[in-house]
């Protein structure tokens, strides 16, 4: 705990360098804040000191800078399934075949191939956003091919899927389209840059409800003095000490202009569940 705090102090203007194997949380400078040292160094601290736990992999990014401000995954730029995270990027894949005519869908739970057995019932795309509803994103990518999503993924800053990827492959339903989690952050703080875009409105709507009453309400309720964007994701686990899955959150505050962007990762647990250690880490920050 000792060496992490020492690193906590060295503040360095340093982006992808600052991830290494060796898992340690490191600071940068925040250009939005009052005094960007201060604020470096106190959520490095905070994170460092009450989120230490072996399970849990963070990115906390500048938002408006891309600047990484603290971390701690290891090999953050090795791809991997990265389960939902990769929707909203689905949807804007078929949006540029369809004019970014966006249909309604009725999920039905289990026998539609959801992951809510009751399923969501009548959904449009900001809801399936919200609920990360597996099946309006089958219905969804049912058409796409790899070659389709890859212009999206590439203007995004995403590794593109495999080219025998297709249908929900496509939708983070699988492992064959692979990036790392460095690439979905920036990929993540573009949506930002891109709002007024064709269908990026949709897609960050559909984050606001997620935070709010969606997969990432714990955000809110972890965190509710200031609206965040969130989306959250479930995804094979990647570690050597296997899991069912490991969840996944990528959360943005505040809503209307983010200064942060915070990318969790939680072994073993669902993406609802990592969307409350995020709450709990942004809470600790703020405080």
């Amino acid at each position: 705990m000792d060496a992490i705090k020492n690193a906590a102090l060295i503040l360095t203007l340093v982006a992808f360098s600052l991830v290494s194997s060796s898992g340690r949380t490191r600071p940068a400078e925040f250009d939005g804040a009052e005094d960007p040292s201060l604020f470096a160094q106190s959520a490095a601290e905070v994170l460092a000191r009450d989120f230490s736990r072996s399970d849990i992999s963070f990115l906390l990014m500048d938002a408006r800078t891309g600047r990484l401000l603290a971390a701690r995954w290891d090999d953050a730029d090795k791809p991997i399934p990265m389960g939902s995270l990769l929707k909203p990027f689905t949807a804007l894949a078929y949006g540029e075949q369809h004019d970014f005519r966006y249909p309604s869908h009725t999920c039905r739970g289990t026998p539609s191939g959801c992951w809510l057995p009751h399923g969501h019932g009548d959904v449009d795309l900001t809801a399936a956003i919200a609920g990360s509803c597996n099946s309006y994103f089958r219905m969804l990518s049912l058409d796409l091919t790899a070659a389709e999503v890859a212009p999206v993924a590439g203007r995004y800053g995403l590794d593109r899927p495999a080219p025998e990827a297709s249908g929900p492959e496509l939708a983070g339903l699988g492992t064959l389209w692979r990036t790392s989690p460095l690439r979905v952050a920036h990929a993540y703080l573009e949506l930002i840059r891109q709002r007024q875009q064709p269908g990026v409105s949709q897609v960050l709507d559909g984050m606001a409800l997620s935070a709010k009453q969606g997969t990432a309400a714990a955000v809110h309720r972890a965190f509710p003095s200031s609206g965040a964007l969130a989306k959250t994701g479930t995804s094979v686990c990647t570690h050597s000490r296997q899991a069912p899955g490991d969840g996944f959150t990528v959360v943005l505050a505040p809503a209307d202009d983010p200064r942060i962007l915070l990318m969790v990762r939680v072994h073993g647990v669902p993406g609802s569940q990592a969307a409350k250690t995020a709450g709990q880490m942004l809470r600790r920050i703020e405080d």
